[in-house]
């Protein structure tokens, strides 16, 4: 939760400024010492969880953990240079984990020097995606994902990333391709004994720490006292320094060199699809926090600007021997809550990660991967909201079923095929909603204002011969031929024989040509049979398109009425309807 005191202090000092451009760093002219000094120690704070985070996610996508640092220090680096926000932590994140280990491990065969490379080759990609989509305003593209269906894919990949993390939790290690061969590997390795009690009851310990903090001390930094307790125990307890548990050792000193990924053409085209899908997540989750943080942080939220930049960072990751990045949910509050006011934080954190590497390597070399899992595994665990997916069956259960459907997708099929599942279906769930939307035959209530769906008012009174009926869409291609036939089933289900059609056009904002051809064509046909065509409520808009395809003339300016009560009157003065006959008082329509 975004804490409030710190809400109101950011955005007053502020408050009124603008998103800031690409490497402006617009923060800057204000800067002031007390920021200077919030941002410091909140940087101080974020670094605790920057470490162990960026290693332990760099282990779950198979990769050693020094590049888990490498790509922590330059997304926050680059972001602080490019990005809008002033809150944001870019880095290492679970989300992305099991996905940049599907598309880079059968790549690798076993190689670490080759995954290295695929994977900054990968994050370039990624990032280049990104800079193309945000340019060509693309931003938008997220929000076509449901909640329902962002739910199912991010639950996917948890289970997905706990898989496979819980053999090193276990303290063995297994060969599969994905979460049922990963599981079923898991499984057949715990009963031929291959767990190691050490590391089990370290990473036992270690969750129990985690979730005990945040329960019930939320302010203690659970996973920072995991992971240095577990180092100290490995480095000076006796029987576990003879347990044979699996460590970090030595971290390289110094930061990474500028390098070109050394990759081949054919592992380029391999990696395209995972790269969408990494650009496609990233982004989400990046739009979705930027959102978020955008009023406390004083801007005004861009979604292509935080494409353009966050694609930026993942080029830099991806050149300096890192791997693909975005915006960190769990990273981004607690630098907030420690009260963060600009990038200066980030920064920060990224100076202290570069003086570990430079003068302390050694310090995490007893750090066990079996606490590094369970880090992994309680973030992932943070995201999984049983209570949504509940919500979901509760409410509408077509949700809860695409839900469902994207979950076993990235379950079954496997990350990268999942995520375009996600995409496939939010595509179907819209086509299908504005292919067969509602529409009603409208009738008069008594005691009501206005005109209303008959099916929910059994009791609403039709005028004789007159059809009003209510289209709750824009028209387009997909869904002509199903209006034409309601419209036809309209008439052909009214008491009386039909005079007029009005259509309630108020809902329709868009008549595509292929719609409009239909109309010409329904005009003729109701023409023939005695019955005028009419619209309603039209939108200005709609009418200047009718205008273009040449139809409003065709139609008649006569035809369109500004409301239904003014054509209910213009057909019962044109057909001379008894007010009486039809009990209807005519004031008020």
């Amino acid at each position: 939760m975004i804490n409030q005191d710190a809400n109101q202090s950011s955005h007053g000092e502020f408050s009124g400024r603008t998103s800031p451009g690409l490497i402006d760093m617009k923060f800057i002219p204000n800067y002031s010492v007390a920021f200077l000094l919030k941002d410091a120690v909140a940087g101080l704070v974020l670094t605790a969880i920057l470490l162990p985070a960026g290693m332990g996610y760099a282990q779950a996508a198979g990769l050693p953990a020094i590049h888990g640092l490498y790509a922590t220090i330059v997304a926050l680096v680059i972001y602080a240079m490019f990005g809008p926000s002033r809150l944001l932590v870019i880095g290492p994140d679970s989300s992305l984990a099991a996905l940049i280990a599907a598309t880079i491990l059968p790549l690798a065969a076993g190689s670490v020097e080759r995954a290295i490379a695929l994977a900054g080759a990968l994050s370039v990609m990624t990032g280049i995606v990104c800079v193309i989509a945000g340019l060509a305003q693309f931003g938008f593209v997220t929000e076509l994902i449901s909640k329902p269906i962002r739910y199912g894919y991010i639950h996917g990949i948890a289970f997905t990333v706990i898989a496979g993390q819980l053999p090193a939790l276990f303290g063995f290690s297994v060969s599969a391709a994905d979460f049922p061969q990963e599981m079923i590997a898991f499984i057949s390795g715990l009963f031929q004994g291959q767990a190691n009690l050490a590391a089990v009851l370290i990473g036992a310990a270690s969750i129990i720490t985690i979730f005990g903090c945040k329960r019930w001390a939320p302010m203690i930094p659970g996973v920072l006292i995991a992971v240095v307790g577990s180092t100290l125990a490995v480095a000076f307890i006796r029987p576990l320094e003879n347990a044979h548990l699996s460590v970090v050792s030595t971290l390289p000193q110094g930061l990474p060199a500028l390098r070109l990924p050394n990759v081949s053409l054919k592992d380029l085209r391999d990696m395209f699809s995972g790269s969408i899908a990494i650009a496609l997540v990233a982004f989400a989750d990046t739009s979705v926090l930027s959102r978020v943080y955008s009023q406390p942080g004083g801007y005004t939220f861009d979604s292509n600007k935080d494409l353009v930049s966050l694609g930026i960072a993942n080029i830099a990751t991806g050149l300096f021997q890192g791997f693909s990045v975005a915006a960190s949910a769990s990273r981004t509050p607690v630098a907030e809550q420690a009260g963060a006011k600009t990038q200066v934080t980030g920064l920060v954190g990224a100076l202290l990660v570069t003086l570990l590497l430079y003068f302390a390597p050694t310090l995490l070399k007893s750090m066990p991967h079996a606490a590094l899992s369970a880090v992994v595994i309680c973030a992932c665990l943070g995201q999984i909201q049983i209570s949504q997916v509940v919500r979901f069956y509760q409410l509408r259960r077509s949700e809860f079923i695409f839900s469902l459907a994207c979950f076993l997708g990235v379950l079954v099929l496997g990350v990268i095929q999942g995520i375009f599942i996600a995409v496939g279906l939010a595509l179907i769930a819209f086509i299908w909603r504005a292919w067969r939307p509602h529409n009603a035959v409208l009738g008069r209530v008594d005691g009501l204002k206005g005109y209303h769906d008959i099916l929910r008012h059994p009791e609403a009174r039709r005028i004789p011969g007159l059809v009003l009926f209510r289209w709750d869409a824009p028209l387009f291609f997909a869904n002509a031929a199903v209006f034409e036939e309601r419209v036809q089933q309209a008439i052909a289900l009214a008491p009386t024989p039909t005079k007029w059609v009005v259509v309630a056009a108020e809902p329709v904002t868009d008549i595509d040509i292929t719609a409009a051809d239909m109309l010409a064509e329904l005009d003729k046909i109701l023409h023939h049979a005695g019955m005028d065509l009419c619209f309603a409520e039209m939108k200005g808009p709609v009418k200047d398109i009718l205008k273009r395809y040449g139809l409003f003339d065709s139609f008649g300016n006569e035809n369109f009425f500004p409301t239904i009560g003014q054509a209910v009157d213009q057909y019962l003065v044109a057909h001379k309807v008894d007010w009486q006959d039809w009990d209807e008082p005519k004031v008020g329509i």
